[in-house]
């Protein structure tokens, strides 16, 4: 029964690194339709959304599986409770992408200049999601916390972006409309933060049990 267990759970570890790894293309891919002022590619970057919610429902009825079908111990119960959690905020996480893909298709926006750092965000971001998974497939402490730590940066950057976008606007360089487009790609991507740390917070009560909000 623990060996049927055990390969369940690897399975599990290796749904979550596909939906993470979709995850992160969608990052990266919506700043990059961003870049190339392409908004048929963008409504592609929309379309593919619905891969990421197809990989939450299939990882949603592995774990409701795993708890009905096998006997978890509650160090089990932790990792699979927070596996159901982790795939939400990783749902979301292609929602944000989605929004910003969004933006690119509706409005036409031009490509932002490398001052306004919207690609550090995308980068920090996309790195934050991919060392959560790992580490809740590794169990690792350690790379949770950093995850966590780095969402003041995230937060950081932001302030950045908003501080650029007044200057800009008080020196007439970018129009109010494509400012505001500007922020929202910013909050969109620090939500992504958000969401990356709320994946990391799991882990710690995965590991640890407890958890952040608590």
């Amino acid at each position: 029964m623990r060996d049927r267990f055990t390969q369940q759970m690897e399975k599990l570890h290796v749904e979550l690194i596909e939906m993470g790894a979709l995850c992160e293309q969608a990052i990266s891919r919506a700043y990059q339709v961003l870049m190339e002022e392409d908004p048929q590619a963008a409504q592609d970057l929309r379309k593919k959304d619905a891969a990421i919610d197809e990989k939450e429902r299939e990882i949603e009825s592995r774990c409701l599986k795993l708890l009905l079908q096998q006997q978890p111990v509650a160090s089990d119960l932790r990792q699979v409770s927070a596996a159901l959690k982790m795939i939400t905020d990783m749902e979301r996480i292609g929602d944000q992408a989605s929004d910003i893909a969004e933006i690119v298709q509706t409005t036409h926006l031009k490509a932002p200049g490398e001052n306004i750092r919207l690609k550090d965000m995308a980068q920090i971001t996309q790195r934050m999601v991919s060392k959560s998974v790992d580490a809740y497939v590794k169990q690792d402490l350690g790379i949770a916390r950093q995850v966590i730590r780095e969402d003041d940066l995230v937060d950081h950057l932001f302030e950045e972006v908003k501080n650029e976008l007044v200057c800009a606007l008080k020196d007439g360089t970018s129009s109010g409309e494509q400012s505001l487009d500007y922020l929202m790609i910013a909050k969109y991507y620090e939500r992504i933060g958000d969401h990356a740390t709320n994946i990391a917070e799991w882990v710690e009560f995965s590991i640890t049990g407890q958890h952040e909000g608590e």
